[in-house]
């Protein structure tokens, strides 16, 4: 189950963007001012003409935890999908699960069509979820990011529908 993100979601916001296990590959410890900036960013309704994230809390149906966020962000009919995922749920199909049900939903609601990615090198689990969802790598951009002191490729990850779908 996915529903939009609340205020009572800011433990769970704050424990994803801190704890390294899930950070690791995907960008440095945000500082405390750019952490509250970054909830607060992600409670504003989302509307299909503005480019801020929709963030949606994905949430186990039997025990009703959540068990991680995903969401996308919309610009010139492009919508950039992310999620990050507790560490206690990595490996059990939330992500690729969660991914194919947001672009469903947005493709039927909202004929939303075009859908890019961005994975840090290395990180293989997040490829593996966009592969299962049909996405297929476009583009490497080498050194094109850095985490601490390392520069990373970044994997441009795209999937495309017939507007007709």
């Amino acid at each position: 189950m996915m529903v939009p993100i609340t205020i009572k979601e800011r433990a769970l916001f704050e424990r994803l963007q801190t704890d390294p296990a899930v950070i690791e590959l995907c960008f440095d410890r945000p500082s405390d001012a750019q952490l509250d900036a970054k909830f607060r960013s992600k409670l504003v309704p989302w509307q299909p003409n503005q480019d801020n994230w929709l963030c949606l809390v994905m949430t186990n149906k039997e025990s009703q935890r959540a068990v991680g966020i995903t969401g996308f962000s919309l610009c010139e009919g492009v919508a950039e999908v992310g999620y990050l995922l507790l560490p206690e749920f990595h490996g059990q199909h939330y992500g690729s699960e969660s991914l194919q049900g947001l672009i469903d939903w947005a493709v039927s609601e909202h004929q939303i069509y075009e859908y890019q990615a961005v994975v840090t090198q290395g990180n293989i689990a997040s490829e593996r979820v966009l592969h299962k969802c049909g996405f297929r790598l476009e583009q490497v951009r080498m050194d094109a990011y850095q985490i601490g002191s390392k520069l990373y490729d970044d994997h441009i990850y795209r999937l495309s529908f017939n507007q007709s779908v």
